[in-house]
């Protein structure tokens, strides 16, 4: 059978700020201009999985698996929070919630909690329309 692939691609709204604590304001600011501020984003997650798709039986994932591990590790966690204050990850002195790293932080959580037949191929994280 063919190796097939299927993305899924979820949403949410948060705040949060790029700073690191050890810089001062005026460090932080001229690095990671006003983004160093609380600001808030329109996030748009896609998930791209693969596995064999067996077109007879099933696709290459149970759909409402999936939805349901996104609507929990990705909408339930991130939706309406601050990313810096609610995430313990990205707190002062943690992660700085960029888009790589909250990709890289959706791969840890979701990798291993695949659904049955599917493997995690790609986590992108987009910040609005840009």
């Amino acid at each position: 059978m063919p190796t097939s692939y299927l993305t899924r691609v979820v949403e949410f709204t948060a705040t949060h700020r790029i700073r690191r604590p050890d810089w001062t304001p005026e460090l932080n600011a001229r690095e990671f201009g006003k983004a160093a501020d609380d600001h808030a984003h329109r996030y748009q997650v896609r998930v791209t999985v693969r596995g064999r798709l067996e077109g007879r039986e099933r696709g290459v994932v149970s759909l409402n698996a999936l939805d349901r591990l996104l609507a929990e590790e990705v909408v339930g966690r991130f939706d309406g929070r601050h990313i810096n204050n609610d995430v313990p990850d990205f707190g002062d002195g943690g992660l700085l919630p960029t888009g790589e790293a909250l990709a890289v932080y959706f791969w840890g959580r979701l990798a291993p909690r695949m659904p049955p037949g599917a493997e995690l191929h790609a986590v992108r994280v987009q910040e609005g329309p840009h």
